[in-house]
C-alpha cells in the first residue's frame, strides 16, 4: 500500500469526522426530543442524511479499505465524545443539553415546552404513555437528555420512564 493510498485513506477517516461532528451539533441545535420520538418523517430524514454525507465522506472510494477508514473515523470520535461526556459536565451539557422540566405540580411549564419544541399534544401523549389520563395529576414530568420523558405522579411516589419508539398503529379489535 503506497503512501497515496494511506493519505487517501486518513483523508476519508477525517472528512468522517467533520460530518460526524456536524451532525452531533445539528442534532444537539435542532433539539433532543427527535432522539426518542421518531416519526415517519423522522425515519425518513434520518435516511436521506445519512445517503447525502455519505460521498461527502468517502467520495468515489467504494473500496472495503475507504470503508473502514470511514467506519474508524467514526469510532475514534464517538469514543472521543464518550470519554469527553463522562470526564467534563460542561462539554456534556454542551453536547448532550439537560433536562427540561415540563410539567411541575399538574402544571405544564409553557416556556420550557415551547424552549424544547414540545406541542401540548405530544405531552398529552407522554403522559398517557404513563398511564396517567391527566396532566393535572402530574407531579413532575421531564424531558431528558435522551429524548424520553419521565413522569412522577401520586405525591412524588410512582416514577416511570418509558422508551419512546416510532410511532405504531394501534388496531383496534372487536
Amino acid at each position: 500500500m503506497g503512501i497515496e493510498n494511506i493519505t487517501g485513506l486518513l483523508i476519508i477517516s477525517l472528512k468522517s469526522t467533520i460530518i460526524y461532528l456536524f451532525i452531533v451539533f445539528a442534532i444537539r441545535f435542532f433539539g433532543k426530543k427527535e432522539l426518542a420520538q421518531l416519526s415517519v418523517i423522522d425515519l425518513v430524514f434520518i435516511l436521506l442524511i445519512s445517503n447525502a454525507v455519505q460521498n461527502a465522506m468517502v467520495g468515489q472510494d467504494s473500496t472495503v479499505a475507504g470503508g473502514i477508514a470511514a467506519a474508524s473515523g467514526l469510532f475514534v470520535v464517538n469514543y472521543i465524545f464518550k470519554y469527553l461526556i463522562k470526564k467534563f459536565p460542561k462539554f456534556s451539557d454542551a453536547v448532550q443539553g439537560h433536562a427540561v422540566l415540563l410539567i411541575y405540580n399538574g402544571k405544564v411549564l409553557h416556556q420550557n415546552c415551547d424552549h424544547a419544541l414540545f406541542s401540548m399534544d405530544e405531552l398529552k401523549a407522554a403522559v398517557r404513555e404513563h398511564g396517567i389520563e391527566r396532566i393535572e395529576d402530574v407531579d413532575l414530568a421531564v424531558l431528558e437528555v435522551d429524548g424520553n420523558v419521565s413522569v412522577i405522579s401520586n405525591d412524588f411516589k410512582q416514577k416511570t420512564s418509558r422508551k419512546r419508539r416510532g410511532h405504531r398503529m394501534i388496531q383496534k379489535t372487536t
